[in-house]
C-alpha cells in the first residue's frame, strides 16, 4: 500500500502557524523568507504574531497556508534525506491546497505559488461584494440530497454544492438569500445541522467567474512543469500530470466543486491507504475515516510530528 501527501485549504489558518517549524529548521525559515520576498510583505510576522482577522483575509490566508505546507514538505525532504516521490505516490490539496501540492511536487515554483495565491485571494474577494454571497455546511445530507436542496432554493439565483467533503458533509455556495433558503430547506429535509459559514465570499460557485478570469490570465503566464508525482485534481477527482491540463483545471477550480470525497476514494483505488496532511491543522486527516474506514490519516505540522513521521518510514 502507499501514501498520498495532502494539503489543507482555507479555514486551517491560526496565529502562530509555522513558528515552531521556523525555530527548529533552517529549511523552514528559508521557505518563509522566500515567500515574504515574493510577496514583498512580511507575511511570516503576520502568521506568527499578527492579528487573526488580518490573517483570515483571503489574500493573506491562502499564501500563508501554502507557506506552512511547503515549509513542512521541504523539512520532511531535508530531514528525511528523501524526495517527496520517495515518500508518497500521489499529492492532492483542498482548494488552495492544490497550489501547495503543485509547489511541493515542483510543478510550480514557491514564489509563483505565493504570487498566484495572493492574486487568487484578492480576486475571489473582489468577485462578489461583501454580504451578497454566502456558504453553508449541510451535515447529514448526502451529495444528491444537498444538490436537490440547492436547486430548489436557487429560485433563479446561484446556489450550488461547492465542497463534497465527506459522506454527510457538503458545503453549498451562492447568493446569500438562496443559501439562507437552502439552510431552512435542508433542516426540513432532515439535515442534522445546516449552518452558515463565517467566510468572506461564496467560493467554488458561478459567482466566482471574475476570479476565474483573473486566474486564467495569470496562469497563462506562469511556468508550470510536470509534477514529480501525480496530482489528484479537485474538479475531476483523478490524477493529472500534464502541465496544460493542470493549468486548465486550476482555472476551472475557482468556480468548480471541490470533489474531496471522490478524490480520497480515487486515491484508495490507486492503492493509497494513508493520507499525510502536510501543513496546518487536522481537517483533512480527520475526514479520511469518515470517507473510508480502511484508510487512515496523519497530520504533520510540528517538529515532533516531523520526527514521528520520518521515524515511521
Amino acid at each position: 500500500m502507499a501514501r498520498a501527501f495532502v494539503f489543507p485549504g482555507q479555514g486551517s489558518q491560526a496565529i502562530g502557524m509555522g513558528k515552531e517549524l521556523a525555530e527548529a529548521y533552517a529549511t523552514a525559515r528559508e521557505v518563509f523568507q522566500e515567500v515574504d520576498e515574493a510577496l514583498e510583505q512580511n507575511l511570516f510576522r503576520l502568521m506568527t504574531e499578527g492579528d487573526a482577522d488580518e490573517l483570515t483575509l483571503t489574500e493573506n490566508a491562502q499564501p500563508a497556508l501554502m507557506a506552512v505546507s511547503l515549509a513542512t514538505a521541504r523539512v520532511l525532504e531535508s530531514e528525511g534525506g528523501k524526495s517527496l516521490s520517495d515518500m508518497a505516490s500521489l499529492v492532492a490539496g483542498h482548494s488552495l491546497g492544490e497550489y501547495s501540492a503543485l509547489a511541493a511536487a515542483r510543478a510550480l515554483s514557491l514564489a509563483d505559488a505565493a504570487r498566484l495565491l495572493k492574486l487568487r485571494g484578492k480576486s475571489m474577494q473582489a468577485a462578489v461584494p461583501v454580504g451578497e454571497g454566502a456558504m453553508a455546511a449541510l451535515l447529514g445530507l448526502d451529495l444528491a440530497d444537498a444538490e436537490a436542496v440547492a436547486a430548489e432554493a436557487a429560485q433563479g439565483e446561484v446556489c450550488t454544492a461547492a465542497n463534497d467533503n465527506a459522506p454527510g458533509q457538503v458545503v453549498i455556495s451562492g447568493a446569500r438569500a438562496a443559501v439562507e433558503r437552502a439552510v431552512e430547506l435542508a433542516k426540513a429535509k432532515g439535515a442534522k445541522r445546516a449552518v452558515l459559514l463565517p467566510v468572506s465570499a461564496p467560493f467554488h460557485c458561478a459567482l466566482m467567474q471574475p476570479a476565474a478570469d483573473a486566474m486564467a490570465d495569470a496562469l497563462a503566464k506562469a511556468e508550470i512543469n510536470a509534477p514529480s508525482l501525480p496530482l489528484v485534481a479537485n474538479v475531476v477527482a483523478e490524477k493529472i500530470v500534464d502541465p496544460v491540463r493542470i493549468r486548465e483545471l486550476l482555472v476551472e477550480q475557482v468556480c468548480g466543486r471541490v470533489r474531496w470525497r471522490e478524490s480520497v476514494l480515487y486515491m484508495k483505488s490507486q492503492d493509497v491507504d494513508t493520507l499525510v496532511e502536510v501543513g496546518t491543522g487536522k481537517v483533512l486527516s480527520g475526514l479520511v475515516r469518515r470517507i473510508d474506514r480502511d484508510m487512515s490519516g496523519v497530520a504533520v505540522n510540528t517538529p515532533a510530528d516531523v520526527e514521528s513521521f520520518l521515524g515511521s518510514l
